[in-house]
């Protein structure tokens, strides 16, 4: 897929945001560490991407009632829905002057049109030493859910199902979008945000 970019300007993917706050005490913690243990941009990507996708648990998965938006939030309580996981993954990212985007994908809820849609949030990463974007979705795996660091092939989460109604949009934003912020913030827990995600992307 060619990805369509908001912008061309490399810094807009580098921005902090109350949502993306990388100079919060435990984002710059948790980036000290990966650049302790790794130098290349392409390595500390791999270590950060995995990090968030194995140790940051899906609220959906768990049954939780909470609900995290910022990247320290959910680096905080160890969970948050795949918006807030892609949040911490820009975060870190984006800390360690790699710029990262915000992309999403149209899926049924529960696996058939009946079920109805909802967006799901995943990123594009910019790696400076291979002059390469690639989209990298940091869900978390599961049985039938197999997300890996990969850039030629694209391993994402979830196979798109057009025939389904489902949608893969190429475009890449600087920030989330802020219809996916407001159905989180407005929603009482992340039950009733199950039903509340935005289900089409407007542009």
């Amino acid at each position: 897929m060619k990805l369509v970019f908001e912008t061309d300007d490399l810094d807009a993917f580098l921005e902090e945001l109350a949502t993306v706050d990388f100079h919060s005490s435990p984002v710059k913690e948790k980036i000290a560490e990966i650049q302790s243990r790794a130098a290349s941009d392409e390595e500390q990507a791999k270590i950060a991407f995995e990090y968030v996708r194995d140790e940051i648990h899906h609220s959906f998965d768990l049954d939780s009632d909470i609900i995290t938006i910022s990247a320290s939030e959910a680096l905080t309580h160890k969970e948050g829905i795949c918006f807030a996981k892609s949040h911490l993954l820009a975060a870190l990212l984006r800390g360690m002057g790699i710029p990262t985007g915000f992309c999403y994908q149209r899926v049924t809820r529960k696996g058939s049109p009946e079920s109805g849609y909802a967006l799901h949030g995943l990123n594009a990463v910019y790696l400076p030493s291979r002059k390469v974007w690639f989209r990298l979705d940091p869900r978390g795996n599961k049985p039938g859910v197999d997300s890996q660091f990969s850039m030629t092939p694209e391993k994402l989460a979830y196979p798109i199902r057009e025939e389904m109604g489902e949608v893969d949009y190429p475009n890449v934003f600087s920030k989330p979008l802020q219809e996916v912020i407001a159905s989180m913030r407005d929603s009482r827990d992340c039950h009733q945000l199950f039903t509340k995600r935005p289900e089409t992307l407007t542009i």
